[in-house]
């Protein structure tokens, strides 16, 4: 797969291009695209700001913002590595939201000249999104622009990823016949994800959550590695419990991967769970335990966030068609109430009787998904 990866990319030489809406350039087009016409466009913008939604390409653009310091699975490998996994969701913006998006990789960690930079080319732009930008700088980075700026702005790995999982596991429950608010749920990773998660889960009444960091589980008072982020999570997760996963995961009934670290969850770890356990190792490229060995350990459900395995609980799942809904609605600020709606009306994109353990999630190319997504948040 890796060759074949290599040798992929280096064909195409880039997985994206610019492309003109105008077919044939004539000599009375010209004039109305460019010179002398175009002024007179430029004069009704100034006059009213509201006209660049229909005069430009701004309420279909995208910037997808990264510095290259939280690359899947990869780290903080930079800008210019980062920028095939932005080029490929530029791709799935375009293929299944019709959406122009455009990589923006920075060569810059400072949170400060971030912020700067995105504030400066915003006007170009029709929505945010932020993407495998490191935490906690990233969620402080996200609320300053959600303040400052006019346009909305999508954090992927917190919004995305958050949605997604509590479709997957709302069909998940129904298949256990376990609910919400009595199952005890175990989040190993405490960054954008874990983070975006354990608020969705918390919100869609989940009442017994423990979220873990490499420093083991979060809890009230604790002072090791901690920051604002933690101590706000800190605030409606995790009853008593402590020290590492090892200690946490007995009688738990979900496990929630999204730590980075790959072979992380043991099969003695899953045996110490509830009956009918629910594993969802999220972490690209390789997840914190094989979906096989999952299995044989007594995992009743498991997914992963590859492409390889099934039951693809992916952001990618997700963004594409949330995006459109925003842009068409002219959404200005994304909340929770938004991203349950969302959820559920992915999670219901299955019906009941199809439901099966290898299949709690939509395909990506569903063709119901835009309008029950589009519908879920009017």
């Amino acid at each position: 797969m890796s060759k074949e990866a290599i040798s992929f990319h280096k064909k195409l030489q880039g997985k994206i291009f610019v492309g003109s809406k105008i077919d044939k350039i004539t000599e009375k087009n010209l004039q109305l695209i460019y010179t002398p016409g175009v002024a007179t466009v430029c004069n009704e913008i100034f006059k009213n700001r509201k006209t660049r939604y229909q005069l430009t390409a701004k309420g279909n653009n995208v910037a997808i913002i990264t510095d290259g310091t939280r690359i899947l699975g990869l780290g903080d490998i930079g800008p210019d590595a980062a920028l095939p996994v932005m080029e490929g969701k530029s791709v799935l913006y375009r293929k299944y939201g019709n959406i122009s998006a455009f990589p923006i990789c920075l060569d810059t960690k400072d949170k400060d000249k971030i912020i700067e930079t995105v504030k400066a080319i915003s006007p170009v732009f029709g929505a945010i999104n932020l993407e495998d930008i490191e935490s906690p700088k990233v969620l402080d980075i996200s609320k300053v622009l959600e303040e400052e700026l006019d346009i909305p702005v999508f954090h992927d790995d917190r919004h995305g990823t958050s949605v997604v999982v509590l479709a997957a596991l709302l069909n998940s429950l129904v298949l256990v016949k376990k609910k919400m608010a009595e199952v005890k749920i175990v989040i190993v990773g405490a960054g954008s994800a874990g983070y975006g998660i354990g608020n969705l889960l918390y919100f869609a009444g989940c009442k017994n959550i423990i979220v873990l960091d490499s420093k083991g589980a979060i809890y009230k008072g604790r002072e090791e590695s901690m920051n604002k982020y933690k101590d706000e999570i800190a605030e409606f997760t995790n009853r008593e419990a402590k020290g590492h996963i090892d200690d946490v995961i007995a009688g738990a009934d979900v496990f929630i991967g999204v730590s980075g670290i790959k072979n992380l969850l043991k099969s003695e770890m899953i045996k110490k769970m509830s009956q009918n356990p629910i594993v969802f190792a999220l972490t690209n490229p390789d997840p914190e335990i094989n979906p096989v060995l999952a299995k044989k350990a007594g995992a009743k459900i498991v997914a992963t966030g590859s492409f390889s395995y099934e039951n693809k609980v992916n952001n990618a799942l997700v963004f594409p068609y949330l995006m459109r809904a925003i842009l068409d609605l002219k959404i200005q600020k994304i909340t929770l109430d938004t991203l349950y709606a969302v959820s559920v009306a992915i999670a219901k994109t299955i019906p009941k009787n199809k439901l099966k353990e290898d299949n709690i999630i939509p395909e990506i190319g569903n063709k119901s998904l835009q309008k029950r997504i589009t519908n879920a948040i009017k």
